[in-house]
């Protein structure tokens, strides 16, 4: 079974600085979607191939999740997983005329708690955070464009 909930969106920006704000954590809590990020705890300023970072998280209560980057191709592909093992992933490609397609996914094929997940409509509210988060990171750059 494919257990991958995607979207993707047009955005008039380089997919290099798209890529760049994607690969520093510190900008993750400015365009969530689903308002569970907060903050950086621990990690670097920049993510790198298998690099780890800790953040400061919020669904009812606070709490924190360490994630490792697992896919890196720089300018093209980013992703990173924690301990549930689903993954988070952003792709762009430059569609011509400065825009770029930036496509997000959660990934949860490989997740023990995979079955859970969907009992509780996981993917599905993901998918709505996704498209927020999409929306959230399209109105950065085309307003810092105008």
């Amino acid at each position: 079974m494919n257990r991958v909930k995607r979207a993707e969106v047009i955005i008039h920006a380089p997919s290099a600085d798209l890529f760049d704000y994607l690969a520093r954590p510190a900008n993750h809590g400015l365009i969530d979607g689903s308002d569970t990020v907060r903050q950086v705890l621990v990690g670097p300023e920049r993510l790198y191939p298998g690099a780890k970072f800790r953040m400061q998280m919020h669904l009812l209560i606070p709490y924190t999740i360490t994630n490792t980057v697992v896919t890196f191709q720089e300018g093209r592909e980013i992703a990173w997983r924690h301990s549930g093992r689903h993954i988070w992933r952003y792709q762009l490609n430059d569609v011509g005329g400065g825009d770029t397609r930036v496509t997000e996914s959660f990934e949860w094929d490989r997740a023990p708690l995979r079955v859970v997940y969907e009992l509780l409509g996981v993917p599905n509210r993901n998918l709505i955070a996704i498209n927020e988060t999409l929306a959230r990171l399209k109105r950065h750059f085309e307003a810092s464009a105008s």
